[in-house]
């Protein structure tokens, strides 16, 4: 039996395979004649605004390694999902692309249904900016997201302007030096963005705190897991422990899950949600 072949160029291999993948009409070129399907490397290069003689060349494995610009211009001009504009970037930098930030924030039905499946587990979706996408019932009976206002619907803002808040905080301080070197690293992976420099400039208006640790403060950290204590004013004294997780696809929302830390705590996080439920 014959070795498999070693593919020797998978970065030209994928991008001859989604080009022929593609109709050259239905795309605005002409329907003539054309020795193999899809489009022609000189069609693809027309619609990333590069050379075709580069482009060529990236096919054949020749030329260097493209920038990540390039690679963003042919993976529009190629009509890649998500997925596929990855795997483009591993294939050609070794590395995934910059996460993007997302205008629509909304989540699918599945990812609502994966929160509503944790009844004593209060768990939330936020944006790289930090406003909250989706929860469920026990997030809403721990945290009150169900009763906050539009402006409290963001945790940056809940941590610095509500001080409900604050007061069910054990360590105020630490919670909000922490949150504000998340999001710092968010901040940046979300790029140049409107979004966030009003974020920032509104937060820096609004808390004094917040100014001063975003000026003086150059930490940056993930949200990763620990646990996390709250002063709840019906509960007490609730422990949980928390878990972040970005959402497969789509790297500009994160879940976060809070685990009660003792079979106490999910007794009083069922009771929160019992008593909102009659």
């Amino acid at each position: 039996m014959d070795a498999p072949r070693k593919d020797d160029n998978p970065l030209g291999s994928f991008l001859k395979d989604r080009r022929a993948r593609l109709d050259p009409v239905a795309l605005g070129f002409a329907a003539t004649r054309r020795r193999t399907p899809g489009l022609r490397r000189e069609e693809v290069a027309q619609r990333a605004h590069i050379s075709a003689t580069w482009y060529t060349w990236l096919e054949q494995g020749r030329g260097g390694a493209p920038s990540p610009e390039v690679l963003d211009r042919i993976a529009r001009a190629l009509l890649l999902t998500d997925v596929e504009r990855e795997h483009l970037f591993l294939l050609g930098l070794g590395r995934p692309p910059e996460p993007r930030y997302a205008g629509d924030a909304a989540v699918s039905p599945r990812i609502q249904r994966v929160l509503d499946a944790l009844p004593a587990s209060p768990a939330f979706v936020k944006t790289l900016t930090w406003d909250l996408v989706a929860w469920n019932r026990a997030a809403a009976a721990v945290f009150g997201y169900d009763d906050a206002t539009p402006d409290l619907r963001n945790i940056l803002r809940r941590i610095f302007c509500d001080p409900g808040n604050r007061a069910i905080q054990l360590d105020w301080e630490s919670v909000a030096r922490f949150v504000v070197s998340v999001f710092r690293a968010d901040a940046a992976r979300a790029g140049p963005s409107a979004d966030v420099d009003a974020l920032v400039l509104d937060l820096r208006r609004r808390s004094p705190e917040f100014d001063a640790f975003w000026q003086d403060d150059h930490d940056v950290r993930a949200y990763g897991e620990g646990t996390k204590q709250l002063r709840h004013p019906v509960a007490g004294l609730l422990a949980m422990e928390y878990s972040s997780f970005v959402v497969d696809g789509r790297p500009d929302l994160s879940m976060v899950i809070y685990n009660p830390a003792t079979p106490q705590d999910a007794d009083k996080v069922r009771a929160l949600v019992a008593s909102r439920s009659g």
